[in-house]
């Protein structure tokens, strides 16, 4: 059973930083491209990062190229969102996002994905 779990987020000034994490488990995780999905407080969810299963390319959101950075490692099953120059229209629930292939399969909203964990919080306000 695939079980995702965030950790990481919480209150950040504009400008700042913070750094989310998601453990994995149920799957073999080297195996599957991963990705970072949002949902800002009323609104859909909101594709923002993607890497390969091997880590040999990402891709991102236009919104955050250049300010936020998707990283695996697949040793210890555990995938990262590094989120530097935060602005309030980041604020959102963040999920973890597994893909069902080794590569991401894009369609007009973002990256597919199978399957999410339950989300961390991540505020952006000063």
């Amino acid at each position: 059973q695939v079980h995702l779990v965030e950790s990481g987020g919480g209150l950040a000034q504009p400008g700042g930083s913070l750094r989310l994490s998601c453990a994995a488990s149920g799957f073999v995780f080297s195996d599957y491209a991963m990705s970072w999905v949002r949902q800002a407080p009323g609104k859909g969810d909101e594709w923002v990062a993607g890497i390969y299963s091997d880590g040999s390319n990402t891709y991102y959101k236009d919104s955050v190229k250049g300010r936020f950075t998707i990283s695996r490692d697949n040793a210890k099953n555990m995938l990262y969102l590094q989120m530097n120059s935060l602005k309030p229209d980041d604020t959102a629930l963040y999920y973890c996002a597994k893909n069902p292939r080794s590569i991401l399969v894009f369609t007009s909203d973002g990256a597919r994905y199978d399957y999410r964990g339950q989300g961390t919080q991540v505020t952006v306000s000063s």
